[in-house]
């Protein structure tokens, strides 16, 4: 189950469309769109798709906000203002909480998008539950339909998909052992001791245990190592030949 987005009163085909792709890139695929200002099907939604044109195709069409929502339980509106009306007002994260919540206990969820010119009016803000408010910039409030829906789409995406916080691509390589560490530190305190490098001698263990310290700290993988490895083969042979 997800919720749906409904567009209401769209005036650009071209943020139906930027709204779709944002939706098909979080993994919804219910559009509902209120009275768009342009003809329907709109040549302009589609290119701006990109890819989810397939989501556009299965969009529905209502009259009025009213029908939109009829069979919703529960209905969030997206205003950079509350305009006067009571209600409660969430950030994107927690409402997206809610809603997956609800949704887990067989409610119908549905997501309130205004027209680009002024933003929902009151009469669609009433029919809402509750009112989501991005916490943007106080001078500089609005957002763009598409920009609003990608927020929205993106928070509920985080709710409902564990992602690793961080993580290292390898790129078909492993990390490297204690043990591969160990030797590549070894090599290159041997040439660097026969270069002179650890002077004056009174300074030279702190010298090592700063450089063993440097590898610990540095994420390598074996290809990282095997390179360390080969470049300071390739500066003894060089000097070699000098």
């Amino acid at each position: 189950m997800q919720p749906c987005f409904v567009l209401v009163r769209p005036q650009l085909g071209e943020n139906i469309g930027a709204a779709a792709r944002a939706m098909a890139n979080f993994g919804l695929d219910q559009m509902r769109l209120v009275a768009p200002r342009d003809r329907w099907p709109n040549p302009s939604a589609a290119a701006m798709a990109s890819g989810a044109g397939r989501l556009l195709d299965d969009a529905r069409i209502f009259r009025n906000t009213a029908d939109a929502v009829a069979d919703c339980t529960t209905v969030y509106a997206t205003t950079a203002r509350p305009r006067g009306l009571a209600n409660r007002i969430l950030t994107p994260e927690s409402a997206m909480r809610e809603a997956v919540e609800k949704l887990a206990e067989g409610e119908r969820v549905a997501v309130l998008f205004g027209p680009e010119r002024a933003g929902l009016e009151n009469d669609d803000i009433a029919r809402a539950n509750a009112v989501i408010c991005v916490p943007t910039a106080p001078g500089f409030a609005s957002l763009n339909l598409a920009q609003c829906a990608l927020l929205i789409a993106y928070e509920w995406r985080r709710q409902t998909v564990e992602t690793q916080p961080e993580r290292t691509q390898l790129a078909g390589t492993e990390m490297a052992t204690g043990l591969e560490v160990e030797k590549l530190a070894e090599h290159y305190e041997t040439r660097l001791e026969e270069a002179g490098f650890f002077f004056p001698e009174t300074k030279a263990d702190g010298m090592k245990q700063v450089m063993r310290n440097l590898w610990s700290r540095m994420p390598l993988t074996r290809a990282d190592v095997q390179l360390l490895h080969g470049i300071l083969r390739q500066m003894v042979r060089w000097k070699a030949r000098g």
